[in-house]
């Protein structure tokens, strides 16, 4: 099935079509994946660190906007991941294969920008990781400015914290390299995604509202991230040095 997002007021609205999302995944892998460890060179270390089945978040940093294209052609089991909804209400031919590419990779389209995003995005998270499948996510929140590592938001920790689902933390090195800006044709050349432990947090049961703790999840979490990725960490949030 594929999920799609549409108003969330205080509660998911999901909604599915009749085609598997893990049937054109096995398609996009099958016809761009030769092209695109072509064009990446992927150098993929830890991947044994995902659990071979049940719920797991992927956090990491995010550099770029094909940071989201290599992540889920570079995991064994399928990734889905938040994504802004124009990225499916393209019109005309152009619009229709970017909303089939998309969530075919796994994006569920939500809008982030409401008033509801934020509950938006966690709620459809909860619900990735309670059928048990992987959820991917930026906890920064946005792509870095500059590529430095930015503060965490929380909304990692309450969706361990929700599903006691273990996060595996994940780097992508060099994709700020081959698409500077996140815009434009990336260029060739190569790229490494280094995943880490898993972590859990079950010592935290039952305190998913409690800020101090989701700042200390989020925070060991960044930690392990910026050790994996080897950049420099900002204690202060990315959107707020893209408005500075």
């Amino acid at each position: 099935m594929v999920l799609t997002c549409k108003d969330f007021v205080g509660r998911t609205d999901c909604s599915t079509t009749s085609e598997d999302p893990l049937s054109r995944l096995s398609l996009i892998k099958a016809v761009l994946g030769p092209f695109l460890r072509l064009m990446f060179r992927p150098r993929v270390e830890g991947v044994q660190h995902i659990p071979a089945d049940g719920p797991v978040i992927l956090a990491g940093n995010h550099l770029t906007f094909i940071d989201s294209m290599v992540l889920p052609l570079v995991c064994d089991r399928p990734v889905f991941f938040i994504g802004k909804d124009e990225y499916v209400t393209g019109k005309g031919l152009k619009g229709r294969l970017m909303a089939w590419f998309f969530t075919g990779v796994g994006m569920i389209p939500v809008d982030r920008d409401g008033a509801n995003g934020g509950v938006a995005a966690l709620m459809t998270g909860r619900r990735v990781l309670e059928e048990g499948r992987v959820f991917g996510i930026y906890p920064e929140g946005t792509r870095s400015p500059d590529g430095r590592l930015y503060r965490g938001r929380t909304g990692i920790a309450r969706l361990t914290l929700m599903t006691g689902a273990p996060v595996v933390p994940f780097a992508m090195i060099g994709t700020d390299k081959l698409q500077p800006g996140g815009a434009g044709i990336p260029r060739p050349g190569r790229v490494t995604i280094r995943f880490g432990e898993p972590m859990e947090f079950s010592r935290y049961e039952g305190m998913d509202r409690d800020r101090y703790v989701l700042r200390a999840v989020t925070d060991s979490v960044m930690t392990e991230v910026m050790q994996l990725s080897g950049q420099e960490y900002v204690d202060m949030y990315a959107t707020k040095a893209k408005a500075a």
